[in-house]
């Protein structure tokens, strides 16, 4: 089992930044990729952007530019920093991560809510 535990959430204006945190903790040994996704209210969850044990990144299109997720494997945590932020990035952010070879998201976050209004 992996524990995993965001922080870095708020309220933020438009065009500003934020940087979410996710520390991963439990059976660490496991993880392959780490990655973030959202849900906006009445919206599906969506993939906002994964990094492999290797650094090899993916982002959604929605964010590519403005947002860049990096991890530090010695302290087992994944961060998103996201420029530029938009109304429309506002929803709860989830991290996530996988142990298998390919991307999956096999263990969850609880969710920190970022709100992007002037």
């Amino acid at each position: 089992q992996v524990q995993l535990v965001e922080s870095g959430g708020g309220l933020v204006q438009p065009g500003g930044s934020l940087r979410l945190s996710c520390a991963a903790s439990g059976s660490i040994f496991s993880i392959n990729y780490m990655g973030w996704y959202r849900q906006a209210p009445g919206k599906r969850r969506e993939l906002v952007a994964h990094i492999r044990s290797g650094g090899t990144t993916n982002y959604a299109d929605s964010v590519k530019g403005r947002f860049t997720i990096s991890r530090d494997n010695a302290k087992n945590t994944v961060y998103l920093q996201m420029s530029s932020l938009k109304p429309e990035d506002t929803a709860v952010y989830y991290c996530a991560v996988g142990t298998r070879s390919t991307w999956s998201a096999d263990y969850w976050g609880q969710g920190t809510q970022v709100i992007v209004s002037s």
